[in-house]
């Protein structure tokens, strides 16, 4: 490599730093219409780090019922990376975009998918649920959601918060014990 070439690789490097592009964050990628599972074999072939969160959702036909694995998100996969290696989750067919504001992605709060990710336990019963903005405001005080925010919902004799994800206007509910919870300040 001849010095003008280290030069403007070092100048790369730092101005991707800058654009906080060499740090990896979690970004919200917008799929096609039901292709959620088909695009996450495609990243786990690629080696891409990425989180499809699902449900239990028991479906009835004429001649039998069937459990099948819903996306708790419809339309939407979330993936790890370097904002720099937008390209590689691009590329993957049924990815139509990753989700953000004039034209640039836009990261998750790292916490908030972490927490999701290491907290949706079937246990908590979790289902996706309309986007809600009014109500009270819960915190959820133990558990692996312990610090997440919602919304109270009740609902045939069991407490339900209704977490959002803000960036992609989306929502879910998980059932919590009432202990577990306290209005937010």
């Amino acid at each position: 490599m001849g010095i003008a070439a280290t030069a403007q690789h070092e100048l790369q490097e730092t101005l991707d730093r800058q654009a906080g592009q060499s740090e990896p964050h979690w970004y919200a990628a917008y799929t096609c219409a039901n292709h959620e599972k088909r695009v996450a074999e495609q990243m786990a072939e690629r080696s891409l780090d990425f989180f499809l969160p699902q449900y239990r959702s028991v479906r009835r036909w004429k001649d039998r019922r069937v459990e099948l694995e819903m996306p708790l998100f419809p339309g939407y996969i979330f993936v790890h990376m370097e904002l720099r290696e937008r390209l590689r989750v691009l590329e993957v067919p049924s990815v139509v975009r990753l989700v953000g504001f004039g034209g640039r992605a836009a990261a998750l709060p790292d916490e908030q998918i972490t927490r999701l990710r290491s907290g949706l336990e079937p246990k908590l019963r979790p289902g996706p649920h309309p986007y809600l903005t009014v109500g009270r405001r819960m915190r959820i005080l133990r558990g692996a959601l312990e610090g997440m925010e919602g919304i109270l919902l009740r609902c045939k004799g069991s407490i339900r918060v209704v977490l959002t994800l803000e960036l992609i206007l989306r929502s879910i509910s998980v059932e919590v014990d009432a202990a577990d919870i306290a209005p937010a300040a």
